[in-house]
């Protein structure tokens, strides 16, 4: 609902920021210290971010700000409880059909702008039942091998992947602003997972000489 009234590329900042924050600030509640590579990954994948949505960002309001916020605190909390999945494929399964009573209390209680249509059922049940079903099942499955600093730094990796799904799609143009956007997320995620890796490699081996 929060996407009503917020332009795009505000409701995406506001989702994704939201959820940086809440996995980042997870991490360091947690003991976890990424390193100054880490951190400058972060930063910088999110300013490419900024610059990719920076045309379309408009003054939010305020209830509509809140909504995409706790959305996206609410998109962190589910992430990081998906780190101690056994079963990703029943897990995500439970989670989808969890959600179908909320989704019709929803729909009753907003049934006056309620329109069903053959086609947007068919669209909704495509996307969420098997694209993002298969999605979190993937991510589930590789979850429990990274940090979750490098969970919220590859998150971020959506809106990019979005615009070119836009562009081979629905025909989008590639404009020089998604191509330098998309060179700073991408490889600066690359970097920053990089670094975490080492970072453990590095823990686990002064672990094993302490012994």
């Amino acid at each position: 609902m929060g996407y009503v009234s917020l332009s795009v590329s505000t409701g995406a900042l506001l989702l994704f920021g939201a959820l940086q924050l809440t996995m980042t600030g997870f991490a360091l509640a947690k003991g976890q210290r990424p390193g100054l590579q880490t951190w400058a990954g972060i930063v910088t994948a999110f300013a490419g971010l900024i610059y990719l949505l920076l045309p379309g960002v408009s003054t939010p309001p305020l209830f509509s700000a809140a909504m995409m916020i706790t959305a996206g605190i609410a998109w962190g909390v589910y992430t990081l409880r998906g780190k101690g999945a056994k079963q990703p494929q029943a897990t995500t399964g439970w989670n989808f059909i969890g959600t179908v009573p909320l989704a019709l209390l929803t729909m009753l209680l907003f049934r006056a702008d309620t329109q069903l249509t053959a086609q947007g059922v068919i669209l909704a049940i495509v996307s969420g039942a098997l694209a993002s079903s298969l999605g979190y099942v993937v991510w589930y499955s590789v979850l429990p091998k990274i940090a979750p600093t490098s969970a919220a730094t590859v998150k971020l990796s959506v809106p990019v992947i979005a615009a070119f799904g836009g562009v081979f799609l629905v025909g989008e143009s590639v404009s020089p602003r998604l191509i330098i956007a998309s060179l700073l997320a991408l490889g600066v995620i690359y970097l920053t997972i990089g670094a975490t890796s080492t970072s453990r490699r590095i823990s686990t081996v002064a672990l094993q000489q302490g012994q």
